[in-house]
């Protein structure tokens, strides 16, 4: 294992390339492709995300998001077999499936997961789907089979997880196989495009409450970016005051800051060797290293949007969530949202056409006013957290204490034996304190998991003549056609 990609994945949610959980196993950056040649890995780098924003939209803005947008859905239902499309009853699925009903030669296939208790996400989805005309399959997952899961959806991410979303997505990708289709279109990338994530509204909260710290009005607003973590909850006070204590508008990682923070409550439980083998990494300083010269002259905002497009969105979403849990199953998932032309579009637009205060993918849903329905263009992002205690808690399966049993996490060796034996007893009490201790559960027990699956058991290949390559990086790059 690779402690510091171990660290970036407790700060991050993943590790950024080219960092890796592996010792010496590097992963290649977005944007780029190697050549092996001559014993030296060349390294070309053909795309990089920049933010040229402009003072304001073109005047015919709806008609050319029009035009991209039935291009893009057009090039990737091009196929020699039918093409299916994800529905999760949300904006952005809504608009491809939409879109490729229009665009199939014949009835399109559609299909969706939703868990228990959750009729509304179900009607969502029914009333799409009625709406476009497509032939429906949906699968309901349950706790057990989340429980059931787990490890083998690890096997497939090749790394550990403070999120048990994958498991869904791996369900999903399942039942369109079985359905028998092989290529499916999904939503994923409008948020990062469109700033539709809350970190984006919660960024501009933070910097409004900033200009007069000590206006309870002010913080109050973030009750409107997350209603049910903050004022349906007894410590409103805290989030609140968390929120606004995160960080200071200079540091380049402002927008980011609570969700590192967030995320890496789960090295609290690091064992005390295991800690002070990394007291001379600080992943959150390498990060600032890294960023381009370009990123500090783009705004607020589209700072943000490429800290989430490289720090969660494209290891973590399009990795472990995306691509690993679709060819699980062989299934391909193609992304109209990311198509580079729609990016460049999107990147070009004043902040103030994507989040307009409050209001999230603003021009993206006067776009879809065109083509769905008034109720699905209007419907707010609802993000799925999974309720832990429900399947890690009085009737856990077995094998989650083998792997959290103080034995197991000493062989390990990252974990304290006695802090997370703390930690699973308020589990089995049914006393977890919320999304903190799932995160931090998810993020050790994963990890065990992981440590077994890949570093106890796994009989390494024999190494390629990679291993020994000069590396070379060069900025040539091929032009998009």
């Amino acid at each position: 294992m690779d402690r510091r990609g171990l660290d970036e994945i407790f700060t991050f949610t993943a590790a950024r390339p080219p960092r890796t959980p592996f010792a010496g196993v590097a992963a290649l950056e977005p944007g780029t492709y190697g050549i092996l040649k001559d014993g030296a890995l060349w390294l070309h780098r053909y795309f990089e995300l920049d933010y040229p924003e402009a003072d304001q939209a073109p005047l015919d803005v709806i008609e050319q998001l029009d035009e991209l947008m039935l291009r893009s859905v057009g090039m990737r239902m091009r196929a020699d077999v039918p093409v299916g499309a994800y529905v999760s009853g949300g904006l952005d699925t809504s608009i491809t499936a939409s879109l490729a009903a229009s665009a199939s030669p014949g009835t399109l296939r559609s299909f969706s997961v939703t868990s228990e208790n959750r009729s509304e996400e179900s009607n969502f989805q029914r009333e799409i789907t009625a709406g476009i005309g497509s032939a429906h399959s949906t699968s309901v997952v349950t706790s057990e089979m989340i429980a059931r899961t787990f490890p083998e959806v690890l096997w497939h991410t090749e790394t550990p997880l403070l999120r048990a979303s994958p498991v869904r997505m791996y369900y999903l990708a399942k039942l369109t196989k079985q359905s028998g289709i092989k290529v499916v279109l999904a939503g994923d990338g409008a948020d990062e495009l469109f700033l539709g994530q809350d970190l984006f509204k919660e960024s501009s909260v933070r910097r409004f409450c900033l200009r007069q710290p000590g206006s309870p009005g002010r913080a109050r607003l973030f009750d409107r970016v997350y209603p049910t973590l903050i004022s349906q909850q007894p410590g409103a006070d805290y989030w609140r005051r968390f929120f606004v204590e995160a960080g200071v508008p200079k540091d380049p990682l402002f927008s980011h800051l609570p969700r590192f923070l967030l995320a890496s409550r789960v090295r609290d439980y690091y064992a005390s060797e295991f800690s002070s083998e990394l007291d001379e990494i600080d992943v959150l300083g390498e990060l600032r290293g890294s960023l381009p010269v370009r990123y500090f002259g783009w705004s607020p905002l589209n700072q943000a949007s490429y800290l989430e497009m490289t720090t969660l969105f494209s290891p973590y979403l399009l990795s472990s969530q995306g691509d690993r849990m679709a060819m699980a199953h062989g299934v391909e998932a193609r992304l109209p949202f990311l198509d580079h032309q729609l990016f460049d579009f999107a990147a070009a637009l004043p902040t103030g056409a994507r989040l307009r205060g409050l209001r999230d993918k603003e021009i993206l849903r006067r776009w879809a006013s065109r083509i769905l329905p008034p109720g699905v263009k209007q419907r707010p992002k609802k993000s799925y957290r999974l309720d832990v205690t429900r399947f890690f808690g009085r009737n856990a399966p077995e094998w989650v204490g083998d792997h959290v049993s103080p034995d197991a996490l000493r062989r390990v060796g990252i974990f304290a034996p006695t802090e997370v034996s703390d930690l699973t007893s308020r589990y089995r009490a049914g006393l977890s304190t919320g999304f903190l201790d799932d995160q931090a559960l998810l993020g050790i027990l994963s990890t065990q998991i992981w440590h077994q699956q890949f570093v106890e058991s796994l009989t390494p290949p024999a190494p390629l003549s990679v291993a020994g390559a000069r590396v070379v990086l060069t900025e040539t790059a091929p032009a998009f056609t």
